[in-house]
């Protein structure tokens, strides 16, 4: 038996992501490198002789925002059916390669930034400098009019719990195989990507965060 794993993708490069903006519900689409790198990624990751095998996914989770959807189509996965946000499938059938269904979920948006949304890290300390505020620690602190980590830590660990229940149980449970991989795949953010590996190992957000993922990064869980 194969351990199932989980794929996590993060979005292309935004003019923000590239700047050092927070974006989180602000909707921005990827630039020109951005779009390239991540058909890149999808040559070199995505085949059935490399680290994603389209045809072993039971299923994928992709955010609401448009930048991260925009990845998934250009991964090159080809989904048998047509992605939640298109009117019809893009290829034809003879190019299909997974029969995984694209699963757009609230669970696995960006971090809701508040106030903080739009500024760079440096704007932050300011800002804080300014009002007397202490130094700014995302997953100590969260966000003012924006997500706490208790916040993220619940609907991250929803998600984890359904993927756990519905995709991987059943070959963890059948070790002489049952034909199916369990294989997801999750097309995010980064910061939420990171919080998510870490309620992954069932550490606490509060203890501090030290993967990195960069724009267009793949991790695999």
């Amino acid at each position: 038996m194969t351990t199932p794993r989980v794929f996590i993708v993060r979005h292309g490069e935004t003019e923000w992501s590239l700047n050092g903006r927070h974006t989180g519900t602000t909707e921005l689409p990827l630039t020109a490198n951005g779009e390239k790198r991540i058909l890149a990624t999808g040559r070199a990751l995505v085949g059935d002789d490399r680290l994603i095998v389209p045809a072993q996914l039971s299923h994928i989770y992709v955010s609401p925002r448009r930048r991260a959807q925009r990845t998934l189509e250009l991964l090159g996965l080809c989904c048998a059916e047509k992605l939640p946000w298109q009117d019809e499938r893009t290829h034809k059938d003879e190019e299909i390669r997974t029969h995984a269904k694209a699963q757009v979920t609230d669970d696995i948006r960006e971090w809701d930034y508040g106030s903080y949304e739009g500024l760079t890290s440096a704007q932050i300390r300011e800002q804080r400098k300014q009002s007397g505020e202490g130094v700014w620690d995302i997953w100590r602190d969260g966000c003012p009019d924006g997500e706490s980590p208790k916040d993220v830590t619940e609907r991250l660990d929803r998600l984890i719990d359904e993927i756990r229940t519905n995709y991987h149980k059943d070959v963890m449970d059948n070790p002489k195989g049952t034909g199916v991989s369990g294989d997801v795949l999750v097309v995010a953010h980064g910061h939420i990507l990171r919080a998510f590996a870490m309620r992954w190992i069932n550490k606490e957000l509060t203890n501090g965060v030290s993967l990195l993922l960069d724009a267009g990064g793949v991790g695999t869980l």
